[in-house]
């Protein structure tokens, strides 16, 4: 497709009907038809290290989408950007990117204190929106954006990569059917390290920009997973502390999460631990289940455990699909794609994504007050609705009571 082509189409969605790109006889009843010659047209809106990562695994798509444009505040990131990719536009304003490209979906690469207005400015255009963790810095940032969703017609979806992975995908296949039995208790540990230098970009460990610490930018990967898998969650009580990083928020939360199916789920993030894992434990009636990986899985990430004389009915269960496939953007893209042509929801839906958002708010609401937390007690009169900082880290408190006193 010619970049003449592109940068002289009329602004607006062909997923929402303003600004059709096929011809009726290609697109199916209820979506529309996606192949080389009929890509899904792709914005990428931030230039740096992740949206590389989304290069890459568009590329692994076959030809069904394609990037048609990017922006950057940096002119000679995106410019390189637009060399190593082959990309057609290039401009350092989302507006201009916006408005002179035609677009079906942008993903947005830029850091979490920009994806509220960047995410409005698209949805309110009927264009797609797929954003990277966190949606928003906050539960009333996430609400902002789902009612331009519904006023703009367009969908807002937040990358779940570790979602799409097979045995994840089989996991709440075996939820559904019970071949495990009733879920009892889970782990859910994100233990990174992030040395001080991490932090000399201005926006990460700050409350405004990156709305959070470990628990917001890096464990919300794991929690979301777990979520996925054991469904809402009723109640959290946890702790936050900063025990080493020259940061305003945490660099550690332990949490006891509890969920509206009965389980009990304990939850770490810490950007303090040497040897780095993601792990998830999930313990059923019939076996366990163990999840262990870093940034991404594959099958054999997997380990299931038969409790004694299970071991027939769960070896059964094992062999059971889906499998074969890991975790990693390219999962989630194809399955964007799938519910582009099918008329679904974009996955990862505002609905989903805001679960896990106010679990984490729930986190820190409690290790803040130090009160237990109930899902749906976060509303507009709480600090924490607009804030993750809520009411005030302690840290942050006592210092400023430090120099009150001096």
């Amino acid at each position: 497709m010619a970049g003449d082509d592109i940068t002289a189409a009329p602004t607006g969605s062909a997923l929402t009907g303003n600004a059709p790109i096929s011809s009726p006889s290609t697109r199916s009843a209820s979506g529309r038809h996606i192949d080389s010659d009929n890509p899904l047209r792709i914005g990428i809106v931030g230039t740096g290290g992740i949206a590389r990562v989304h290069a890459e695994n568009v590329r692994r798509l076959e030809g069904r989408a394609r990037i048609v444009g990017a922006c950057d505040i940096e002119p000679d990131r995106v410019t390189e950007f637009q060399s190593a990719w082959d990309v057609p536009v290039g401009t350092t304003s989302l507006e201009e990117l916006l408005d002179t490209v035609e677009l079906d979906i942008v993903h947005l690469c830029s850091p979490p204190g920009l994806h509220k207005e960047q995410a409005i400015a698209a949805l309110r255009r009927g264009i797609h929106v797929l954003s990277e963790k966190p949606p928003a810095l906050s539960l009333a940032e996430l609400d902002e954006i789902a009612q331009a969703e519904r006023a703009g017609g367009a969908q807002f979806a937040t990358v779940s990569q570790h979602r799409f992975g097979s045995r994840a995908l089989w996991l709440r296949d075996r939820v559904a059917d019970g071949a495990l039995g009733r879920v009892l208790t889970a782990v859910c540990n994100t233990l990174w390290y992030r040395p001080d230098s991490y932090f000399d970009l201005p926006w990460r460990g700050n409350w405004q920009i990156e709305g959070g610490g470990p628990t917001m930018g890096h464990g919300i990967h794991q929690m979301d997973t777990m979520l996925s898998v054991l469904g809402s969650w009723s109640q959290v009580v946890a702790v936050a502390a900063r025990q080493a990083r020259p940061v305003a928020t945490e660099d550690l939360t332990h949490a006891i999460v509890s969920l509206e199916n009965g389980a009990v789920a304990s939850v770490v993030n810490s950007l303090l631990s040497p040897r780095e894992t993601s792990y998830l434990r999930f313990d059923f009636e019939f076996a366990t289940v163990e999840l262990e990986h870093l940034y991404g899985y594959s099958d054999a990430s997997w380990k299931i455990t038969a409790a004694p004389g299970c071991e027939d009915r769960v070896a059964a269960a094992w062999r059971l699909g889906p499998h074969g496939n890991g975790s990693g953007h390219a999962a989630q893209f194809a399955a964007i794609l799938d519910a582009v042509e099918t008329g679904r929801p974009l996955p990862v839906t505002i609905t989903d994504a805001r679960s896990t958002l106010e679990l984490i708010a729930g986190i820190y609401a409690s290790a803040f007050t130090g009160t237990r937390i109930s899902a749906g007690e976060i509303d507009a009169a709480s600090p924490f609705y607009r804030s993750m900082e809520g009411s005030g880290a302690p840290w942050s408190t006592a210092a400023a009571g430090a120099e009150l006193s001096a």
